[in-house]
């Protein structure tokens, strides 16, 4: 992908207060408004710089993709992230 961001140019101290504001979605919450805003504001290969082979196997892809679509973000169909 022509201009896509490697890890170090994304901003790890947004991802965490991503992370932060999004965990309770991982306990099986619906997402707050902050996480929402997070998820809608996300640039898609920052976020998924962080994602390594141990985050993948904690995740639920099929909730993932839930939240970002109840949040008002799409999701592309066979989109690979981590």
């Amino acid at each position: 992908m022509v201009g896509a961001l490697n890890e170090s140019q994304c901003n790890n101290e947004e991802r965490r207060h991503c992370i932060s504001a999004c965990m309770p979605v991982m306990y099986g919450w619906n997402p707050s408004q902050e996480c929402c805003r997070f998820i809608r504001e996300a640039d898609i290969e920052c976020a998924c710089a962080g994602v390594t082979p141990v985050v993948a196997a904690l995740i639920d892809i099929n909730r993932l993709i839930k939240v970002v679509e109840w949040c008002g973000r799409s999701v592309q169909h066979h989109y690979k992230c981590g």
